[in-house]
């Protein structure tokens, strides 16, 4: 099945702006960042802990909702959905 990756700021420069990835049926935003960080040089380390944990200031949405508010990185993905990682947001 087809998601659409978006990428920002210093994670653009890992992964590119945007991207198309074709993912097995069942998978879950997990496994599409195990996917990216395999193929994608420098991006299992920007986003996620030693233990495996997503670091606290890396935000990844599905559909626009970050996934701490759905299943976390067990949340299942599918067809057509559009998962983005950004970095913080901050502002003054």
């Amino acid at each position: 099945m087809l998601i659409h990756v978006r990428a920002f700021a210093s994670f653009r420069e890992i992964l590119g702006k945007e991207k198309d990835m074709d993912v097995d049926g069942g998978s879950t935003v997990g496994d599409l960042l195990d996917i990216l960080a395999s193929s994608h040089q420098g991006l299992g380390p920007a986003v996620f802990e030693e233990d495996g944990r997503v670091r606290e200031y890396v935000i990844i949405l599905r559909n626009r909702e970050r996934i701490d508010s759905l299943e976390g990185l067990a949340t299942v993905l599918e067809e057509g959905d559009e998962v983005a990682i950004l970095p913080p947001v901050a502002g003054g």
